[in-house]
């Protein structure tokens, strides 16, 4: 089968091979042929070593397709069904589990660590366990999520991570409040859907950061009432917020110089939600006394902060009932075998979301 793979960490481009297999199909697992998935950035950021991974590697781990073959114990799929893939899926059993902490469960990262394609050469893993930049991939039953028939595969691929990332940091690690102020720095397919979030918690002002035109031009159509550059955030603090800062400020790049600039611009008492994975090496510094006397709430979210099961379900009740636009993220359509396309969108910023057909 076809597979995109990085060879090593640090290369920028994929190769494209046809004799790659998915592997380790047996007891509880699940064979799905991928439809559509997305380009994410966390790929990129594994592909460059920001997010640890060994290679070499199949990336992708926001995709939807059709289950192929279940393994024995497998009593909730079949063949047939259609299926969101979801790369951190959740144990039940775990300590983080047990106290509803669902996205801190540790189960999915082990998988990262097994291979689960191989080439001639030798066994090459899948990003994050998973690795949807691949006609089939075997993954554990629970990485397989069933999504209703009227759900369309390059949606749903969305939902996987960029849309619920970006809806839960809005609407369940911030609980934005009506009526409040909010900035978002980074507005590709994450920071539109925070917008998104804030809008449907019925925040009164959202101003959408970004250094690139047509990215700040869709954040206006997504929900924010203002569009800036970063070298404008400090007037745009001042004619919405009196220069008080914003109730709310995500930062969705995930570099400690946006995170930096993101405390600065979140007012006393406000709260700074974080929301771009960022690099082990990468530290924010504070002062102590700034962070004892301005009294911010620094808020990390990680995969939207909930449960990601819920929040499926209710990003596909939302997006039925017009409330979020999934469909206009997708600025971009390419072939596998135009996957190098598609990171060059991702990295000059020209894409929001790049969807490759599988």
């Amino acid at each position: 089968m076809r597979a995109a793979v990085l060879h090593e960490i640090g290369q920028d481009k994929l190769e494209v091979f046809e004799d790659v297999e998915a592997t380790g199909f047996g007891p509880g697992k699940v064979r799905i042929r991928v439809r559509a998935t997305g380009l994410c950035h966390s790929d990129l950021s594994a592909m460059s070593g920001v997010l640890p991974q060994p290679a070499p590697f199949v990336p992708g781990h926001e995709g939807a397709g059709e289950i192929v073959e279940v393994g024995e114990g497998v009593g909730h799929l079949k063949a047939g069904d259609r299926v969101v893939v979801c790369w951190l899926p959740a144990c039940g059993a775990c300590p983080a589990c047990k106290r509803g902490q669902t996205e801190l469960c540790l189960a999915g990262f082990m998988n990262a660590g097994t291979p689960n394609f191989r080439r001639p050469g030798g066994d090459v893993f899948g990003f994050a366990g998973t690795g949807t930049f691949a006609e089939e991939v075997v993954v554990d039953a629970g990485c397989a999520v069933p999504i209703p028939a009227d759900v369309p595969f390059d949606i749903a691929a969305l939902i996987g991570c960029g849309v619920t990332t970006g809806l839960g940091a809005a609407l369940n690690t911030a609980d934005v409040e009506a009526g409040s102020s909010v900035a978002v720095i980074g507005c590709g397919g994450v920071g539109i859907s925070a917008i998104q979030g804030a809008r449907l918690k019925g925040a009164a002002e959202i101003v959408a950061v970004d250094p690139v035109a047509s990215r700040r031009e869709s954040a206006l159509r997504f929900g924010a009432t203002k569009a800036v550059s970063p070298d404008e955030l400090a007037d745009a603090k001042q004619n919405v917020t009196g220069g008080e800062g914003f109730d709310y400020v995500f930062e969705v790049v995930g570099k400690s110089a946006t995170a930096r600039t993101a405390y600065d611009n979140t007012r006393r008492g406000g709260t700074l939600v974080v929301v771009g994975a960022g690099a082990m090496d990468d530290f924010l510094q504070l002062n102590m006394f700034e962070l004892f006397f301005d009294e911010k709430r620094i808020l990390p979210s990680m995969y939207g902060g909930g449960d990601v099961l819920r929040s499926y379900e209710r990003t596909i009740a939302l997006w039925r009932a017009g409330r979020v636009d999934l469909e206009g993220l997708i600025t971009h359509r390419v072939p596998l075998g135009e996957i190098n396309e598609a990171l060059d969108q991702m990295r000059t910023g020209t894409a929001l979301r790049t969807c490759i057909e599988i």
